[in-house]
């Protein structure tokens, strides 16, 4: 039986991803800046104030405080709270997610919305449903986490691979939060892993060079590539964010990985301190980190 052995472990997972994207945000859309930055700011394409969340944070947050709600997953409680965020911030949400709020808003059944909004749009395998993943690994064990993020990814991405991408990182998060190693997590994943494409990519990371895209895949690649060379929580978020490209969501996501693996105390102090809404980050953690599966 495996245990969530440290909290500080969960706790890391879901502040670590607030960081990264927080982190990221003001750098997502630009080329690799020429020096490496190395400390929050705001501004960027999307102008962002210094720490500022976005919705990759905002819809994390709601899977982990519907998990905490309805003690486990709950498709429609979820759908619910994704469009409560959606409705308050809707310029921040990409087409795919935008396209199935949009559907479910008007009177689509949610069993329907994310399959109609796929057919319409010709795909839907960029990676909303991998960077609000995360706290599903700190929520259900290994042996239970895999199929429940495969159901989470498609209440809005219908295309397999954007769930098995998520499904693959989330069960690394399961069982490094409940004591496995970084290699050992990494080891089971692939074992784990059900989609040729997914494990072709994460399976072999060393092959490939990290690419800050908005595709499932690609960017669930560049964050485990970047977490995997790291030493430490902050070299492998600085890493991700000075990609450029989708620098929030891969920030979010290495973020997430990282955080399982060192914990929030391995969080540099000068980004804790910068990130808005910490102390509800946190509470909402720690909820997790007490009453998730062993």
């Amino acid at each position: 039986m495996i245990f969530i052995s440290d909290h500080v472990r969960v706790s890391g997972t879901l502040i670590g991803l607030a960081i990264g994207d927080a982190f990221g945000a003001p750098l997502e859309g630009l080329p690799p800046p020429y020096e490496p930055i190395i400390q929050m700011l705001p501004g960027g394409r999307f102008p962002r104030r210094k720490g500022e969340i976005t919705d990759d944070t905002l819809q994390a947050l709601a899977v982990a405080e519907s998990l905490l709600a309805c003690r486990g997953f709950d498709p429609g409680d979820l759908m619910t709270r994704f469009v409560a965020v959606y409705r308050g911030n809707p310029q921040w949400f990409g087409p795919t997610s935008t396209k199935v709020f949009d559907l479910f808003i008007g009177g689509t059944p949610l069993c329907d919305a994310a399959r109609l909004a796929h057919e319409q749009a010709g795909g839907s395998r960029s990676n909303g449903s991998v960077m609000r993943g995360f706290p599903l690994g700190a929520w259900y064990a290994p042996d239970s986490v895999y199929d429940v993020s495969i159901a989470c990814s498609r209440l809005t991405h219908h295309d397999p691979v954007a769930a098995h991408a998520s499904a693959f990182l989330n069960l690394m998060v399961s069982r490094m939060c409940r004591g496995e190693s970084r290699d050992s997590a990494f080891r089971a994943a692939v074992a784990a892993c059900r989609d040729g494409e997914v494990m072709r990519m994460l399976g072999s990371y060393k092959e490939h060079p990290p690419e800050p895209s908005l595709d499932a895949v690609l960017c669930a690649h560049a964050a485990l590539h970047c977490f995997m060379h790291a030493g430490s929580f902050e070299e492998a978020l600085v890493t991700a964010v000075n990609l450029g490209g989708d620098a929030d969501t891969i920030g979010a996501c290495t973020g997430a990985l990282a955080g399982a693996c060192w914990g929030a105390d391995a969080i540099p102090g000068r980004w804790l301190r910068d990130l808005e809404d910490l102390r509800h980050i946190r509470t909402v953690a720690e909820e997790l980190a007490l009453r998730g599966q062993d």
